[in-house]
């Protein structure tokens, strides 16, 4: 088993003085995809939005080392530039500022150095066919007036166009429709390799059906409950978060 990438022992997060996270563990080597699942209110986001680097998220104990770096010691800005990369739940609209701009402002601040107009286009034309994008996308104002698809497609060609070396997908999966899903997750297994470590946070199996990781974690009031393989998945997809005191379920409803 390679090295973990991301390491966490015994973390605690509070947010505005509220405990969130009661002790977190949990290891993902490089190159691996992995899975955080639980019910709504367990956790799952605030782990994602504190590992970023969020104001809000308020590390009070425990330890977080991300390619053997002490996550707490960065600034949010320090750890995408060491490859940290979030795909956020509720992408925020930013009129007046275009896709293009935006993105490749983003692999410029994440580089540290300018990339050559040319170079970017060239790249941003690669990418964006990736996920089905189509060459007037690129003077769109970022994520004004995008359908939840196109608002979470955009999320992974900013990870395409980034190259992280490990990805945050905050439940990515919420309000796509089958086709919206089916082009994230090719977008995604597209990038998976060696050199990628993944952590999808989704309170659905049905991501997982696309996007096969190679283990499940449970997070249940805080902490992780349970660590399996794939079949962990299809246990949840079938009894819900019944075995850890919740009765929502983890299969989406039809």
């Amino acid at each position: 088993m390679a090295d973990p990438i991301l390491k966490i022992e015994g973390l605690e997060v509070a947010v505005e003085d509220k405990p969130i996270l009661k002790g977190v563990d949990l290891e993902v080597p490089q190159g691996e995809v992995h899975a955080l699942m639980g019910p709504n209110g367990s956790g799952k986001s605030t782990l994602a939005y504190a590992l970023a680097g969020h104001p809000r998220y308020e590390i009070t104990g425990g330890s977080v080392f991300f390619d053997g770096k002490d996550l707490a010691e960065m600034e949010a800005d320090e750890r995408a530039q060491a490859g940290l990369f979030l795909a956020m739940q509720y992408p925020v609209e930013v009129p007046g500022v275009s896709v293009m701009n935006f993105l490749r402002s983003a692999v410029n601040a994440t580089r540290g150095e300018e990339i050559p107009v040319r170079e970017f286009a060239k790249l941003f034309k690669e990418k964006s066919a990736l996920l089905q994008f189509d060459p007037s996308f690129a003077d769109r104002y970022l994520n004004e007036g995008f359908s939840g698809g196109e608002k979470k497609r955009h999320e992974i060609l900013q990870m395409a166009l980034l190259e992280p070396k490990f990805a945050i997908l905050d439940e990515t999966d919420s309000g796509l429709d089958v086709d919206a899903l089916r082009i994230v997750s090719e977008g995604v297994n597209a990038q998976r390799g060696p050199d990628l470590g993944v952590l999808i946070i989704t309170h659905y199996t049905r991501i997982l059906n696309y996007i096969t990781p190679d283990v499940v974690h449970v997070m249940y009031e805080g902490r992780i409950a349970k660590t399996g393989g794939p079949e962990l998945a299809e246990q949840l997809e079938q009894e819900g978060y019944v075995g850890f005191g919740s009765t929502e379920p983890a299969a989406a409803p039809r």
